[in-house]
């Protein structure tokens, strides 16, 4: 942070490494604020056990079990937040109307506890009152089979949910007519869904965790492990002592990525002692990463030319590019078609520096590159994600060990929900699969994603919307609108654990669910069950609650699909009762439906459980031609850059936040408690405006269709971001994004590339 002498409440520097004694605290203040002690020590140390329960926090994979404690400070933050000892009972609901509960904050509203029942809303008198299963289901069902017509319903789903509730949710929402599947990777991954399957074949990374042990050079683009997937320092701090080089791409100066206290490690610990982890780090400027990877292929083109002029073998790997691939001429001539002003303008780096992040690249035999949704939450982010894949082809980096790329996932299943049939496009097999299994014909009409569903919600052609876990009201872009559009549904039903804001956005008929969590014990009629996750390098492994209930009405997220579905399909041909009586019974149909997972049940009872064939990882492409494509991002269109004096945001998450849970007020390594109205900005662009760090400024977005869009008295944080980006936390910047602003390729929203202009507050 780059202070000047005002001081300004709530911000100061944080001069400590990411981890170390300060996540410690950080851990031990969550367990004492929501838990128990037992029940504390209880459910921590079975966090990414064997036979314990999957962390719900991020889908960083799980080492092999060698510690007693498997759990970073945010996964420690997810499980106490889930298993806290509060409860949003009914007399909660009935001294608190819905009226009043919208001025509470976000992070008020999940504190107050756990759900502990069903819940319809009172329009008299403005509460949600308590009411029986079979109430709500008849509810339920009758509205959902009163809609003229089964694509007027969207079925969206969280990340966290399991793969067996996951797989029954797509089969209910099949069999009742309609692929409308907005989903929470809609909002951060689908350019990885969209781009990866054209280049490699697959839209899923191709590495290993131990592909991280035979690297020999690490690119970070777009990512912030300390906050988003802290347990990948551990995995970095390694790489970085082996002495590899790990090259970073990022606009702001992430302390997870500059260097690491493992708190696993006595002698860091007692010495103060951490790891670095950039051995380079380039602040890119915000929306530049096209720029700076059409840069590194250019200056790899060039190091292999004067490589063979000089009598060498070159920087490229021709028999890779020769056997494997097509498309290598286009991308050469787009390339050098490519001026090197347009580069340094729009990455806002010089050519020097990213000539030599080619040169390591050029350099290394086995290079991973990860990243995240700084990569993807852009207009452009399926052409982003393409072109990290064609850095790659041209050194053969895929498909070898030590090598790949590495898409970094949110949501702990979000990747495997996917697999399981989450999709509103889905292909030939997977319907075929479908008809065969269970005997009945699936739509095949491509449904709505996470944007296409708000836009029918808004014009009124979507009027029921069910929730499987999340907050999608507060996750998608452009509130204004968004909130508007699901208050003139005709049903909302939200199954939950918490309460959030999205329930508070009533339909005709509003009602909640409320679920177990991931930490609970669940027991169905054949006794204690599991359930499954897959990890963001494609490992499914068992889960395991342990934990009591958090109430005695609560019920499983599959149980909860099957009733669900029993009451709006009465002559449904699916066993729902045996399924969700069994949960080896929906693994046995996901393998029916889905090859892949050939002897399921089997095989993630092993240790550490199986992982789902990746073809890319082997050399085998999966497109129509059977090769990897290389895939053009023609030009640096001059319209991509904002307005002369604006400037480009980034939404952000805190380091007390994942995703839309706001845990606390902090940002610990940011320097900021206690607030988040705060906004991020180089003090030369501060200057350059006649403002000052502290400042209370008004940030407003260009040229967005819908009446204004703005916030209004924030306070102007100098900070070493790149020159012309400014951040603030997410979901409170979604005011500034406009429905209509994402990825034509995705449908992803541009979360992190929206033109600003700034000002003093009026």
């Amino acid at each position: 942070m780059a202070m000047s002498e005002k001081k300004i409440p709530g911000v100061s520097e944080y001069a400590a490494p990411a981890g170390g004694w300060g996540a410690l605290r950080a851990v031990a203040s969550a367990v004492r604020e929501q838990m128990g002690v037992g029940r504390e020590t209880s459910a921590l140390k079975r966090v990414n056990q064997q036979a314990g329960f999957d962390c719900p926090g991020c889908a960083w994979p799980d080492p092999q079990h060698t510690s007693s404690f498997e759990f970073c400070e945010n996964g420690a933050k997810a499980v106490t937040w889930e298993a806290t000892a509060k409860r949003a009972t009914p007399e909660f609901f009935a001294a608190h109307t819905v009226s009043e509960l919208w001025g509470w904050h976000d992070h008020a509203l999940e504190n107050e506890g756990r759900l502990t029942h069903p819940l319809a809303y009172d329009h008299a008198s403005d509460t949600y009152r308590a009411i029986g299963w079979d109430e709500a289901m008849a509810r339920i069902g009758d509205r959902l089979r009163a809609l003229p017509d089964p694509n007027m319903a969207e079925f969206y789903t969280s990340g966290r949910a399991s793969n067996e509730a996951a797989f029954l949710y797509q089969l209910w929402a099949r069999e009742y007519g309609t692929n409308n599947f907005p989903d929470c990777s809609n909002m951060c991954h689908e350019a990885t869904s969209v781009g990866l399957p054209e280049s490699i074949g697959v839209g899923k990374g191709t590495v290993t965790l131990e592909d991280f042990e035979h690297c020999d050079a690490l690119f970070s683009i777009g990512h912030n492990p300390g906050t988003n997937h802290p347990r990948m320092l551990g995995t970095l701090s390694e790489v970085a002592q082996r002495g590899v080089p790990i090259i970073v791409f990022n606009p702001l100066p992430e302390r997870g990525l500059e260097r690491f206290t493992n708190p696993q490690s006595p002698t860091q610990m007692l010495t103060g002692g951490s790891t670095p982890i950039a051995s380079t780090y380039y602040k890119v400027k915000v929306g530049g990463d096209l720029a700076v990877l059409k840069g590194m292929m250019k200056s790899l083109l060039d190091l292999d030319a004067a490589d063979l002029a000089a009598g060498g073998s070159g920087k490229l790997d021709r028999d890779f590019i020769a056997t494997h691939t097509t498309g290598f001429e286009a991308l050469a001539a787009d390339l050098r078609a490519t001026a090197w002003a347009a580069i340094e303008r729009q990455s806002g780096l010089a050519r020097a520096e990213i000539e030599a992040a080619a040169q390591v690249y050029a350099k290394a035999n086995r290079v991973i590159v990860c990243y995240g949704m700084g990569i993807t939450q852009h207009r452009h982010g399926t052409e982003n994600v393409q072109q990290l894949a064609n850095l790659l082809l041209l050194r053969g980096n895929i498909g070898r060990k030590g090598a790949g790329i590495c898409p970094l996932r949110g949501h702990s299943n979000v990747q495997g929900d996917r697999t399981v049939g989450i999709t509103e496009k889905p292909d030939r097999a997977l319907l075929d699969g479908i008809r065969k299994r269970f005997g009945f014909t699936p739509p095949s009409a491509h449904g709505h994603d996470a944007v296409e569903a708000v836009k029918a919600i808004c014009d009124g052609r979507s009027k029921a919307l069910i929730c499987l876990g999340g907050n999608l009201a507060v996750a998608m872009s452009d509130p204004q609108a968004t909130f508007a559009g699901m208050a003139r549904l005709d049903l909302a039903v939200h199954i939950a654990t918490k309460l959030n804001r999205s329930h508070l956005i009533l339909a005709r008929e509003s009602i909640i669910l409320p679920c177990l969590g991931r930490t609970e014990l669940d027991v169905q009629a054949s006794g204690f069950q599991s359930v499954t996750v897959e990890d963001s390098m494609s490992m499914v492994h068992a889960s395991q609650g342990r934990l009591k209930p958090a109430g005695p009405l609560l019920k499983s997220e599959p149980a909860i699909v099957a009733m669900l579905a029993r009451a709006t399909l009465p002559h449904s041909r699916v066993e729902w009762e045996a399924m969700a009586a069994d949960y080896d019974r929906i693994r046995d149909a996901i393998e029916a439906v889905f090859p892949i997972f050939a002897r399921y049940n089997e095989r993630v009872r092993a240790p550490g459980g199986f992982r789902l064939y990746i073809a890319a990882s082997e050399r085998v492409w999966a497109t129509p031609d059977q090769r990897a494509h290389f895939l053009l991002a023609p030009g640096l269109a001059e319209d991509d850059e904002p307005p002369a004096g604006a400037l480009t945001l980034t939404t952000i998450r805190s380091h007390d936040q994942y995703n839309t849970t706001i845990y606390g007020m902090d940002d610990r390594y940011r320097g900021i408690s206690g607030r988040r109205d705060v906004i991020f900005i180089h003090p030369q662009d501060l200057a350059d405006r006649g403002l000052r760090h502290g400042d209370r400024i008004d940030v407003e977005a260009i040229a967005s269709a819908g009446g204004e869009r703005a916030v209004r008295g924030y306070t102007a944080v100098a900070y070493e971001i790149a020159r012309g980006s400014v951040a603030m936390y997410y979901p409170e910047g979604n005011v500034l994004i406009a429905l209509h602003d994402y990825d034509a390729r995705s449908g992803t929203p541009a979360y992190k590339s929206v033109p600003v202009r700034i000002a003093a507050a009026a």
